[in-house]
C-alpha cells in the first residue's frame, strides 16, 4: 500500500539547516494498522505529512499502491489526495457554517459525481461512524467526540485506499478517545482499510498492529503487536 524509499526532508533557512528526517525507510502493508510514536518534534508529524502529499521531501522515494509520486504539481497530488487518501486531524478543521452533512459531502466535490451520489455517499459514512441523526446539525453543536466522528466520516466518505490519523485523540477525554479507537478498530478490522496513526498515547499505540518509533528524525525501532479485540466492541 505505501513505501518509503531513503526519504529525507530538511528546512533551510539563511542561517540555518534543520533535518527533519534522515534516511527514512518504511513499508506499510494493504490492510495493516500502524501507529507512529516519538517525542515532540522528532518528525512524526513531518513523516505523516510526506506520506500524504501534503508536504514534498527534499529527496527520496514515495510509492502508494504501486504508484510512485513522481510530480508533486499541485494538480497531480491534489488528484493523488482526493483518491486515494483520507485524514484525520487532531482539531477536526470542520467547517462552522456548514452543515454536518455538508461537511462530509467536501471531498466529493472535487469528484465527477452527481449531488445525489455525493449525499448517498455521505449519509452512509455519518451512519458508520453512528451520527446519522445528525446531518443538520452544526458543528458548534456537537461535542469534540461528535466532531471527530464527523471528520472520521470526511475521510472516508470517499473510500481512501490509505488513512492518516495525526493524534485523532488528542482533543477528547479517554472516554471519547476510547470510542475514536473503537471506529478506526472497526474501519480495519471489518473494512480492511490501512490506516497509519500518529500518537503520543502508548495504550492506543499498543491497539495497533505496528508501532514504529521516531526519534531525532529516523525510524529507530518497529515492534510487532497482537491484534487487538474489544469484546465490548
Amino acid at each position: 500500500m505505501l513505501k518509503l524509499k531513503n526519504i529525507n526532508k530538511t528546512y533551510q533557512t539563511d542561517k540555518i539547516e534543520t533535518i527533519a528526517l534522515n534516511d527514512i525507510n518504511l513499508t506499510v502493508n494493504k490492510g495493516e494498522f500502524i501507529s507512529i510514536m516519538g517525542p515532540s518534534g522528532c518528525g512524526k508529524s513531518t513523516l505523516l505529512n510526506i506520506i500524504g502529499l501534503l508536504d514534498k521531501p527534499s529527496s527520496g522515494e514515495i510509492s502508494i499502491s504501486d504508484q510512485q509520486i513522481t510530480s508533486y504539481q499541485d494538480k497531480v497530488v491534489a488528484s493523488l489526495r482526493n483518491k486515494k487518501i483520507g485524514f484525520i486531524f487532531q482539531s477536526f478543521h470542520l467547517i462552522n457554517d456548514l452543515r454536518v452533512i455538508d461537511n462530509v459531502e467536501l471531498p466529493l466535490l472535487y469528484r465527477d459525481i452527481s449531488a445525489k451520489e455525493r449525499r448517498s455517499l455521505a449519509l452512509a459514512a455519518l451512519e458508520r461512524v453512528g451520527l446519522s441523526a445528525r446531518t443538520t446539525h452544526f458543528p458548534s453543536q456537537l461535542s469534540g467526540g461528535q466532531q471527530q466522528r464527523v471528520a472520521i466520516a470526511r475521510a472516508i466518505v470517499g473510500k481512501p485506499a490509505l488513512l492518516l490519523a495525526d493524534e485523532p485523540t488528542g482533543n477528547l477525554d479517554s472516554h471519547m478517545g476510547n470510542e475514536i479507537m473503537k471506529i478506526l478498530e472497526s474501519l480495519h478490522q471489518d473494512d480492511g482499510t490501512t490506516i497509519v496513526m500518529v500518537t503520543h498515547d502508548e495504550e492506543e499505540a499498543k491497539r495497533t498492529q505496528r508501532i514504529v518509533r521516531v526519534y531525532d528524525g529516523q525510524l529507530v525501532a518497529a515492534t510487532e503487536q497482537p491484534l487487538h479485540l474489544d469484546a465490548t466492541a
